[in-house]
């Protein structure tokens, strides 16, 4: 488990690739369950750690999850996600160039147990972020994304619906898979208000070891980790 927050109410944690976010017919170890028993574990209560989630992340991306550890702390944090004051910005490798440095991308979908498509005007959910360019190289950009609503993949449809595959996602268009299935996409910053202090939380994660984007040589994800709690 890495850690980068814990206090009373709310707990953040980095999600690897690969890893469900809650329970699922796979059978494998979930974030929630795991940050569970490292409550457990922590503050030796055996049996008896909250855990509320209010948020996902789809299992084969990575990065920043906040976890409630109190209903309070889940009523509070949810209605943030539902108005969208939280802050959720995400780091793509695709495949493509976008033919502009930044822009908006609206659409609405429909999800089922496949996955989601994009639908004409008024079915399902409407869906939104931003992007904005941070560099392009051999045919593929590193995109910065806000994410403005929270749909079941959303990110990934948005972004193949216009030709701009992220790197290793198979299910919406890339050729190949990265070496460890996961696929470029990176939920980096999260930023929301703590759910009973007068303060405002913000974190941050560097790219993985293998993101097929070479990092700064000062944002090695081996030191980041070893540092968080």
């Amino acid at each position: 488990m890495h850690v980068l927050h814990c206090d009373n109410h709310v707990i953040v944690v980095y999600k690897p690739a690969g890893v469900p976010v809650q329970a699922d017919d796979s059978g494998d170890l979930d974030l929630l369950s795991r940050t569970r028993r490292w409550i457990e574990v922590e503050f030796r209560k055996p049996g008896k750690a909250f855990v509320g989630l209010v948020h996902r992340l789809d299992r084969p991306a990575r990065g920043l999850v906040a976890i409630a550890r109190t209903s309070k702390g889940a009523a509070r944090l949810s209605e943030q996600f539902r108005s969208r004051t939280v802050s959720k910005r995400y780091q793509a490798v695709v495949h493509g160039i976008p033919p502009q440095a930044q822009g908006e991308l609206r659409d609405w979908l429909l999800s089922d147990e496949k996955g989601s498509r994009i639908t004409k005007t008024g079915v399902g959910a409407e869906a939104s972020l931003r992007y904005q360019v941070a560099a392009v190289r051999s045919g593929r950009a590193l995109l910065d994304i806000d994410l403005l609503t929270g749909r079941k993949h959303q990110i990934r449809v948005q972004l193949a619906s216009r030709g701009w595959p992220i790197v290793g996602d198979l299910r919406y268009g890339a050729a190949l898979p990265l070496p460890d299935r996961s696929i470029a996409l990176l939920a980096q910053r999260l930023s929301f208000d703590h759910p009973t202090a007068a303060l405002r939380l913000s974190f941050e994660a560097p790219p993985p070891p293998g993101w097929p984007w070479v990092p700064d040589e000062t944002t090695v994800l081996a030191q980041w980790l070893a540092a968080a709690t």
